[in-house]
């Protein structure tokens, strides 16, 4: 069996009970070296094969895994954040599917999340943004053209955007473009949930330029809209006194009575 495990954001301690519990048992563990923070490794039982896969090509890793199960292993491929997002583990599952080797997914959490959590972030205020939009500008990747940066920043919701720090003074007007005002509330987070993170608040116009003042050339994720001053919201009403749900009647309020 083969584990697709989701190594969190960065901090050590933000991997999942589950995904900590498969690398103890592994005795395969083939880890994204570039952005898997190495202390995750010390759950690796003695004698646990251990490889990086910065330094490997697709069917070198695949190649690994053919050879665990051969030799009835269980092999865990840990990816940084969330796997499903940015993780090009579909390639790798596909490949899998040939071979007849199954596989399972375990859930982490994305950069994004952590971002949110260190700049203690709600991406859904009611009433300034119900939809958080998770995305990238183009690099060596191209993006499908019906999801050009424009296109989302015509929407004015919260979004998350990844793979994007070489880039800001593109990103900053495309957003502009796209519908965002100049002054739209944005913030840039180097290294979420990290032990060196930093993160800074900023508008959609002084990205590049909060970026050249921190030194800041990859790395980070950039977040965009309204949400990040939390003002101008309105409470939830699932919490309002005079709102009914299914385990708690409305009250009466001296509003309405």
């Amino acid at each position: 069996m083969v584990y697709f495990v989701g190594a969190g954001s960065g901090a050590a301690d933000l991997i999942t009970v589950r995904g900590m519990h498969l690398l103890e048992q592994a005795d395969v563990i083939i880890y994204a070296g570039s952005l898997v923070n190495p202390q995750l490794l010390d759950y690796a039982h003695e004698g646990c094969e251990i490889y990086n896969s910065a330094k490997m090509t697709l069917d070198e890793v695949i190649e690994v895994m053919k050879k665990a199960e051969q030799d009835g292993k269980m092999t865990v491929r840990l990816h940084t954040g969330e796997p499903s997002i940015y993780g090009a583990v579909r390639e790798q599952m596909d490949e899998l599917d040939l071979l007849g080797i199954e596989y399972e997914s375990c859930p982490g959490v994305s950069a994004c999340f952590g971002a949110a959590a260190s700049l203690n972030l709600e991406y859904t205020l009611p009433e300034v943004s119900q939809s958080l939009i998770i995305t990238r500008m183009e690099g060596r990747t191209a993006v499908p053209p019906k999801e050009s940066i424009e296109s989302f920043a015509a929407h004015q919701a919260s979004m998350a955007i990844y793979l994007s720090t070489g880039l800001l003074d593109e990103l900053s007007g495309r957003l502009i473009a796209g519908g965002y005002s100049a002054e739209t509330p944005a913030a840039l987070v180097y290294k979420a949930t990290w032990p060196e993170e930093e993160a800074y608040v900023c508008t959609v116009a002084t990205l590049a330029e909060t970026a050249r003042e921190h030194g800041i050339t990859k790395t980070a994720i950039v977040l965009v809209g309204d949400v990040i001053t939390h003002q101008h919201y309105r409470k939830s009403r699932l919490y309002a006194p005079d709102f009914s749900t299914e385990y708690r009647k409305a009250r009466e309020t001296a509003e309405n009575s």
